[in-house]
């Protein structure tokens, strides 16, 4: 099977020029694709790129179909869209010759590594790939062949001869087809002491180490040694928590990193440390500035007076699907990817998470304050289920019992008030859940008036005492919104102007007319859009909220576990939400002697939400999730891969065990061999929204938590069976 996620660019010369053919004259042409194309807004193309198209007809080699699939490489365009394009046009040759082409891609899945050895050591470098039956490899060294190295993997000899290259790559080729890796430095050190056990060649980098709040940091320490050195790091004498790399990195520094670093080097028979490095941190008050020039950092650069601008743009995208006591919703998943794929466009900092308790909600907001600042863009998106009564909105937990009342869920004026007090440039709250009355609730809320910024706008995806409805078509459902809304988003309008032309195209679905109409409740007072640039002021509080946004992204590096045995398995991570993430393991190595072998997850931790028919499946589709395509990208093939949701509630590093099960040749019984992993506190479980004591009352602030997932097509056509509201009646939920 062909690797659909690879951009149209991978096609080969002899395959445009066949699409060229078949499209260039034929009456579902070129001119038909671009206007299939066109319907996501980043493939549209102007009148003025159209009309270059048409031009090359005049050349003697010219192609319009060639032109136009240039335009649409340079948009990152993938394979996968341009069938889906060929298809919608009924173009069944063309889809065909793509889909032959695509089978024969080849895709190389590991990477030959950059290595620093000692003399006189062999060095092994491993290419592989995935494409058209029978692969051929062949190494070189610089632009000469390596003779006879024709496997993936490739022994180098550090005592060669002095004068020859040190640089390595690989080529895999089927046929006329091939593709090279990565270039891989082999560097060999002479070593200081030749007895076994030893460590030499000891030293330690750091670039810089007099820096401001939001800077990178890096330090590097490296040695060579038999058997080879383990590292760890250490700040004022502690140890660093996950830092057993050569090299200590951090992206965004605070001052909670300023001290006196060290590098514990080690191995079975000895150890050495390094010389410490002071690492200096101070805060950065002017973009521009010197990091440590003083100044009160208020006033933006002057700009043209017509343009408005964020000092930066954040946004938590909230998605509850799994109710414990309530009908499970599908929308949510879908629309929070598709809302979330279009405001990263725009520039906006996007925080997504899954099905959240109802702590954990009101945790995901204090959190997300701490993204906002003055003169920020927050937007909070809400779809799960709602109701409203006497004018206020809450929003409802999966943990909400059967007859829930608002000390069960969360108040989203009371959350609005709390983002007013950031001093934020502009508030979006967009509300994608009914709007129905409680019966359970006779409870009038005191929540108090909103403070007169003129910077307010509330998108109801429903009027008062109504309900929001799915579209829903296979696998997959859209919220009626967000169906609409996403064709309007990255217009450069006015953010009012834009809901208003989502609501008129909402009241085109024959389906929902007379049942849902997006409201819209605005006190904005200026031209702001979404589009806005961003001028930050260059304050300290910038490079703290780039920081925390960033721990909230940060997934654990690949790893090779080297059992036992001899066998060589990798272990590697995608996230598919904010708090949920994909582990695959794959054997890289095995010996002559092993005939099948494979390496599952066990032992996760009790409080993640892990379901077995999730866990060591044998592909991708297997997980049962709509959001394959968007981190299956970064995933080699030949995989066991297990889903682990729910990382907002650990409370300690993510452990587990990777458990090894092979079978010697001649022997009918399996071996197992395990290996206990840890692999520090990914993704959001680094912001610690583990849920507080069962006995804390709740807060007043409130606020939903975000998630992402696929974007599908739109289905405003769907027929009648497929539509079904978001929740039950007899709740008002």
């Amino acid at each position: 099977m062909g690797d659909w996620s690879l951009p149209i660019s991978s096609l080969g010369e002899e395959v445009v020029a066949q699409l060229c053919e078949l499209l260039d004259t034929a009456s579902r042409g070129w001119r038909k694709l671009a206007e299939v194309a066109g319907a996501e807004k980043r493939f549209k193309c102007s009148e003025e790129e159209l009309e270059m198209c048409s031009l090359k007809v005049l050349e003697p080699l010219g192609s319009p179909t060639q032109s136009l699939l240039q335009l649409l490489a340079e948009r990152e365009c993938t394979l996968r869209y341009l069938r889906g394009c060929l298809h919608r046009m009924g173009h069944t040759q063309a889809c065909q010759l793509l889909s032959s082409a695509v089978h024969d891609v080849i895709r190389i899945t590991v990477q030959p590594e950059s290595q620093v050895v000692a003399e006189g050591t062999r060095v092994s470098l491993t290419c592989w790939a995935t494409g058209p039956p029978g692969l051929t490899y062949q190494w070189f060294c610089g632009k000469q062949e390596v003779p006879g190295a024709t496997a993936p993997e490739l022994l180098v000899d550090t005592a060669a001869p002095p004068g020859l290259p040190q640089w390595y790559i690989c080529r895999v080729s089927c046929g006329a087809a091939f593709a090279f890796s990565k270039w891989a430095h082999i560097q060999a050190e002479r070593s200081h002491s030749p007895e076994s056990g030893g460590l030499w060649g000891l030293c330690l980098w750091s670039i810089p180490c007099r820096l401001a709040e939001g800077d990178p940091l890096v330090l590097e320490c490296r040695a060579l040694g038999n058997p080879p050195p383990q590292y760890q790091w250490f700040r004022n004498r502690r140890p660093v928590e996950g830092a057993r790399a050569p090299r200590l990195q951090v992206q965004l520094v605070t001052t909670a990193e300023r001290g006196s670093y060290s590098c514990r080097v080690f191995n079975l028979f000895h150890e050495l440390w390094s010389q410490e490095v002071d690492v200096e941190i101070g805060p950065r008050l002017f973009a521009s500035g010197a990091p440590w020039q003083d100044g009160d950092g208020d006033s933006p650069e002057p700009g043209s007076p017509d343009q408005l601008y964020a000092t930066d743009k954040v946004a938590l995208l909230v998605g509850n699907m799994h109710y414990a006591h309530h009908k499970h919703l599908r929308a949510p998943m879908v629309d929070v990817h598709a809302l979330g794929a279009l405001l990263r466009q725009l520039d906006f900092k996007v925080v997504s998470l899954l099905d959240l308790r109802r702590d954990e909600m009101q945790m995901a907001v204090d959190e997300f304050l701490l993204l906002l600042d003055k003169g920020v863009y927050g937007l909070l998106y809400y779809a799960g289920h709602g109701y409203e009564n006497f004018g206020t909105s809450f929003m409802v937990p999966i943990d909400a019992p059967g007859s829930y009342t608002s000390a069960h869920c969360l108040c989203v004026q009371r959350v609005l008030q709390r983002m007013q007090q950031r001093r934020t440039g502009l508030n979006i709250f967009l509300l994608d859940m009914c709007r129905k009355r409680n019966l359970n609730d006779d409870v009038i809320p005191q929540v108090g008036a909103l403070e007169v910024t003129a910077n307010i706008v509330f998108g109801y995806a429903t009027c008062a005492d109504a309900e929001a409805y799915e579209l829903s078509q296979g696998e997959l459902s859209n919220g009626v919104f967000v169906t609409f809304l996403k064709r309007w988003l990255l217009e450069d309008e006015k953010i009012t102007v834009l809901l208003d032309k989502v609501a008129e195209d909402m009241g085109t679905l024959e389906l929902t007319r007379g049942r849902q109409a997006l409201e819209l409740r605005s006190n904005l007072s200026e031209r702001r859009a979404l589009t806005d640039p961003i001028r930050s002021l260059g304050r300290a509080e910038t490079s703290a909220r780039n920081l925390q946004w960033a721990k909230a992204h940060v997934l654990p590096e690949s790893r090779h576990l080297h059992f036992d045995c001899g066998v060589t398995v990798q272990l590697g991570f995608a996230a598919e939400f904010s708090n949920i993430m994909i582990i695959y393991t794959r054997i890289l190595a095995a010996p002559g002697d092993i005939t099948e072998c494979v390496a599952k997850l066990t032992d996760l931790p009790e409080e993640l939400d892990v379901d077995l028919k999730c866990t060591n499946r044998e592909s991708p589709e297997e997980l049962d999730s709509p959001l394959v395509p968007t981190w299956s990208i970064t995933c080699p093939s030949c995989c066991l891969y297990s889903r682990l949701c729910g990382l907002q509630r650990l409370r300690q590093e993510l452990t587990f065990t990777v458990c090894l099960q092979f079978r010697y040749r001649g022997v009918a019984d399996f071996v197992e061999e395990r290996r206990a992993v840890s692999v520090g506190r990914p993704l959001i479980a680094k912001l610690n929204l583990s849920p507080r004591d069962p006995g804390t009352p709740p807060t007043s602030g409130g606020s939903g938590s975000p998630l992402s997932a696929s974007p599908p097509g739109s289905w405003g056509n769907s027929p009648e069976e497929n539509l079904s509201p978001e929740v039950p009646g007899s709740h008002g939920v």
